[in-house]
């Protein structure tokens, strides 16, 4: 896999967060904010209710008031690191927030291990449920990253210096499957030839340890190795840390992964490094790249150059490049039909990008034939979502859709009936005829109450990625009032 770079937070405003992690991963640091605090106090509180399940008694009372705290935990950091849309009438936001998108952004949060200690774990599973990819320890910590007790490939061991024992890594990698070390300046003259030996040193230390090959990130900050090189002139600064972070991330290789985080880097230094990984054969040195929904459909193919990818991670539209105008392509300027940015990736080989957008605009349509792909018009559950929004807007008259949007009692009763001919399905066309009845029906309940398909699989992505699971098993008054619907 190419390997790009990505920033990590440590002294930037919170709503710059957004703009650059649309590289797809972040680094924060969350401990000093307000939220944290208060999360920490409840996963404090619910660990000192632990020796309480023992007594009989009081053990099912435990069990509530400790799944309220873990509940209100998750609850409260997923408000604060949400996408914040909740703007004064001044146009100010209400709230301070991360502004990011768990389920699209993979996010890591850095963690003292002494909270994690006295919260017996539970504040690592707290972050991960909340959203983020994964947790950052100092790697040092040995007894606060088992006593966190989540999944390797979720656990980042960090140290602040290259200077780190053979010993010190092995330690680490019991618990993580990811190295992260630290640069100083002294690291920078001959940064190259410390990358491959600290990344010989994690590989020689994994073997037989973890089940799939680790990560070595290198921290580098954009000032120190500018003071290190003696680079002073502004326009040779951003270009002369791309070069460094492409030769960097080149000495990944399918088996051997290394990646670069940039310390509270500019969107241009940023833009520059990660557009400095990729590969093109073009004589103008542009990018091909596909343009995608939220959900992987492709909408188009354009093209994106250096100025371009810095000018997308400096708001939050999609930027291109015009072969025909020979500059800048805003989508929607004219039009309207702008692009609200997601993520930028490269794939596997270096030479391809992807734009993950929301298309915008009163009637959605990324082509300039006024239709949502330049393939024409979507079908299946897109095609439908599409209709059933004008159906809201604009029904003829004698529209079953619109009656399902007017009823609220037939739409609900339709669900409960539908979802039961779907369980008792009996064979595949069986199945797939009323999954896609159990489709429509939802779809309508979705689009009535203003929810996108994008929207459903935002949550989905974001389930993904939490580490404790419910038991699932059914719930009887739900039962009973299906049953009674049933009967009707």
């Amino acid at each position: 896999m190419t390997s790009v770079p990505y920033p990590t937070f440590e002294t930037s405003e919170t709503s710059y967060y957004h703009n650059i992690s649309a590289v797809g991963r972040c680094r924060i640091g969350i401990e000093k904010s307000e939220v944290y605090s208060n999360v920490l106090a409840k996963c404090k509180e619910h660990a000192s209710l632990t020796p309480l399940l023992s007594d009989t008694e009081k053990k099912d009372e435990t069990k509530k008031a400790q799944k309220k705290l873990y509940k209100q935990s998750v609850g409260a950091l997923m408000t604060y690191v949400s996408l914040n849309d909740d703007e004064d009438e001044g146009g100010d936001k209400k709230d301070e927030k991360l502004d990011l998108d768990p389920s699209i952004t993979n996010i890591e949060f850095t963690l003292p291990g002494e909270d994690v200690i006295e919260t017996d774990g539970l504040l690592a599973s707290v972050l991960l449920d909340a959203g983020a990819s994964a947790v950052v320890m100092d790697g040092h910590e040995l007894e606060a990253m088992d006593k966190a007790r989540i999944p390797r490939s979720r656990m980042v061991a960090h140290f602040n210096k290259s200077a780190v024992g053979e010993d010190e890594i092995k330690n680490a990698l019991m618990f993580a499957n990811k190295i992260s070390i630290r640069l100083s300046a002294d690291d920078i003259p001959d940064v190259v030839s410390l990358v491959t030996k600290l990344k010989d040193i994690v590989k020689e230390k994994s073997t037989d340890m973890c089940e799939k090959s680790p990560e070595l990130v290198v921290l580098l900050s954009p000032s120190i190795y500018y003071d290190s090189m003696g680079i002073n002139d502004a326009e040779n600064k951003a270009e002369s840390l791309a070069e460094c972070v492409a030769k960097l991330s080149k000495l990944g290789t399918e088996h051997d992964h290394v990646k670069v985080s940039l310390i509270d880097p500019t969107a241009t230094e940023l833009g520059l490094s990660f557009s400095g990984c990729f590969k093109t054969d073009r004589e103008d040195g542009l990018y091909t790249t596909v343009v995608c929904a939220r959900n992987g459909e492709a909408l188009g193919l354009v093209y994106s150059a250096k100025i371009s990818i810095i000018a997308s991670l400096q708001g939050r539209r999609a930027v291109y490049f015009s072969r025909s105008r020979g500059g800048l392509w805003r989508k929607g300027d004219t039009s309207g039909k702008f692009q609200v940015l997601h993520r930028i990736d490269v794939d596997c080989d270096g030479d391809a990008v992807r734009f993950t957008v929301t298309q915008k605009g009163d009637v959605p349509a990324f082509c300039h034939l006024d239709t949502y792909t330049c393939w024409g018009e979507p079908c299946g559950v897109r095609h439908l979502e599409f209709v059933l929004n004008d159906r809201l807007r604009e029904a003829p008259e004698g529209s079953y859709t619109k009656r399902l949007f007017d009823d609220e009692t037939l739409l609900r009763d339709k669900l409960v009936e539908e979802a039961q001919e779907l369980s008792e399905a009996d064979t595949k066309q069986h199945v797939a005829e009323e999954l896609a009845d159990v489709m429509y029906f939802a779809m309508v309940r979705a689009v009535k109450a203003g929810i996108s398909l994008d929207d459903a699989v935002s949550v989905l992505d974001q389930r993904a990625r939490k580490v404790t699971r419910r038991k699932g098993d059914s719930k009887q008054f739900r039962i009973d009032a299906g049953n009674a619907i049933l009967k009707k």
